[in-house]
């Protein structure tokens, strides 16, 4: 006697630790706002850094001592009204800007990216399930055929064991 197949059931073990992320794979590139050289993660980290508490409290303390140090006239190299300071900020604004700007702009492509990926993995979901309920619809319908059939044999059979038993008893003997 030969044994029924075994019943291969879907399990994830087949599938790599990141099938997951498999809507994202086209999309990597844009991982790395500033690129991935040394520039790259340099220029990330200064943009990061100018939106942090330390960078505002940092520069509130550099500007304040600045202003002390030349009011009070202990060491003056920037005399009222502060030309120096002000070029200071305006070449930190010339740097930070475009830095910002570009960073905002990266991430506004990752977010576009993971958006595409995240429809592309709701498309897939719904033909995944579109495919099942066709699957269970076609199963059902075949189960209500087996079903009319057991129920014609069911009524095949009630009738010749109807006629078996009238013969039966008809019969001499």
């Amino acid at each position: 006697m030969t044994e029924p197949a075994a019943e291969t059931t879907p399990t994830l073990e087949h599938l790599p630790d990141d099938h997951y992320r498999r809507f994202l794979k086209p999309h990597e590139h844009l991982a790395r706002p500033f690129g991935a050289d040394t520039f790259g993660r340099r220029a990330e980290s200064f943009a990061r850094f100018f939106g942090t508490p330390t960078f505002l409290v940092g520069q509130t303390v550099i500007v304040a001592g600045w202003i002390v140090v030349n009011v009070v006239a202990i060491f003056r190299w920037d005399a009222y009204p502060f030309i120096l300071l002000n070029l200071m900020f305006s070449l930190q604004a010339a740097y930070a800007a475009p830095l910002i700007l570009l960073a905002q702009t990266r991430q506004a492509d990752r977010d576009k990216a993971q958006a595409d990926a995240d429809a592309q993995h709701r498309e897939t979901v719904a033909a995944a399930t579109l495919e099942r309920q066709q699957t269970a619809e076609h199963g059902i319908e075949l189960l209500r055929k087996l079903l009319d059939e057991n129920t014609r044999l069911t009524q095949q059979v009630e009738d010749l064991t109807k006629q078996i038993h009238v013969k039966l008893i008809t019969a001499p003997g």
